[in-house]
């Protein structure tokens, strides 16, 4: 079937609750992506963090099809032999004591909610039903109903209410608003270090470690929530270790499942994790042998291939490069490591728009909030290619900047 087809397939069966750029995908192999037609892509996106290690990653494949090859999924009715393998080897990478597996992002936002709650009603005394948890404006956490309750989002809650009580949403990065908002019921802070999907907002120097002191000093749990921004993606294995803000609880997913299969956690601290007991939560697929052999291998490829370190480097690259994309249009350019956000003036320039003339000229990303193109490409990307990607950015800004306003000005590698 031809593209058009193909598409044409989807939109006909395929719910409308996503907005995808025009190419059909058919394959990939490491930092590139392949359509339908055999035409070849880089892959700046990287399924929003998720594909951090590139696209079916030979030791990642070949560790799926060893545990293919013994033991599916058993449920946790039983024991499997290497779930307690993945559990100590994620514990031991983030600095924590346990670990509870789910599948998604969300899903492990919704274990870290319960956490929270259950810890503040058993451990501090907060009355039954009165807990409430401290979250960011502009906050992506998943898409729940508790968890877009909490969003400041219009259209993430529109039409999905009634919400769950019991969030608190502050300004991001002002630490002073966190401490004024905690009271007698706040059981937690959940935060993400760095806000994805909200354009990728950095927040400012000091403020993870403001947060833990200001939870510390109020016997508050901080909670992060680093699906997008965990194993590598900010220059750090994690991004609270920048500031060395480890918190009580974590919530990963996305590249610990290297691409290839869902796979999340919540990691925490022993004295929060044992609030759960046998029935208090639990997932079919979650912890499942197939995950847990994917995402043990994921985590030595990151340690082996000095990703971490490779991100860090390549991620001043990215975020130089882009920066030195003079034009008018550009409002700002912000990130850590290889993550970045570019910013642009809604006036000059559509940020769809600039994606599908990128997608043109063989370089894949996506937009978020209409003005803002994200930059995310796997960890394994080669400094040429990131060049290329840049380039290709400001040929496709020059494109499709309004009509009347500045062309693009060249800016000289210092």
């Amino acid at each position: 079937m031809s593209a058009e087809e193909l598409i044409a397939l989807e939109d006909r069966f395929g719910a409308k609750n996503y907005a995808p750029l025009p190419v059909v995908l058919s394959h990939g192999r490491g930092v590139h992506l392949f359509d339908v037609g055999g035409r070849r892509y880089l892959d700046m996106m990287s399924a929003y963090s998720a594909a951090s290690f590139g696209h079916r990653h030979p030791r990642l494949v070949a560790a799926l099809e060893r545990q293919l090859g013994r033991l599916d999924l058993i449920s946790r009715a039983y024991h499997s032999d290497n779930l307690g393998a993945f559990c100590e080897k994620l514990a031991e990478l983030a600095g924590l004591d346990m670990c509870l597996p789910m599948n998604t992002g969300a899903e492990a936002v919704e274990t870290a909610i319960k956490a929270a709650r259950r810890y503040g009603y058993e451990r501090r005394g907060i009355a039954e039903g009165k807990a409430e948890i401290i979250v960011a404006e502009n906050n992506f956490h998943g898409r729940t109903t508790t968890i877009v309750g909490f969003s400041s989002d219009p259209s993430y809650r529109r039409g999905f209410g009634p919400f769950a009580p019991g969030f608190i949403s502050v300004p991001f990065g002002n630490a002073a608003a966190v401490d004024a908002a905690i009271g007698l019921n706040t059981a937690a802070v959940l935060v993400e270090p760095i806000q994805g999907e909200a354009g990728v907002i950095v927040p400012p120097d000091g403020y993870l470690a403001d947060l833990r002191r200001i939870c510390d000093a109020r016997g508050v749990l901080l909670i992060f929530d680093e699906v997008q921004s965990g194993f590598g993606r900010t220059g750090r294995t994690f991004a609270f270790e920048h500031e060395n803000a480890r918190p009580d609880g974590l919530v990963v997913g996305k590249a610990l499942g290297g691409g290839l299969l869902p796979v999340s956690a919540f990691v925490a601290r022993h004295d929060l994790m044992s609030v759960f007991s046998p029935g208090s939560h639990g997932s079919t697929f979650g912890g499942n042998p197939l995950a847990a052999a994917v995402a043990i291998e994921a985590m030595r490829v990151l340690q082996d291939e000095n990703l971490v370190a490779r991100s860090e480097q390549n991620g001043k690259i990215l975020r130089d490069g882009l920066a030195a994309v003079a034009h008018p249009a550009v409002r700002e350019v912000r990130g850590k490591g290889l993550w970045c956000g570019v910013e642009l003036d809604p006036q000059q320039a559509d940020a769809k728009d600039v994606c599908l003339a990128m997608a043109r000229r063989g370089v894949l990303t996506k937009e978020t909030h209409a003005s803002v193109i994200r930059f995310a490409p796997p960890l394994t990307m080669e400094e040429a290619d990131l060049r290329m990607a840049i380039d290709v950015f400001a040929e496709a800004l020059n494109e499709c900047v309004a009509r009347g306003q500045p062309q693009l000005t060249p800016v000289a590698d210092e």
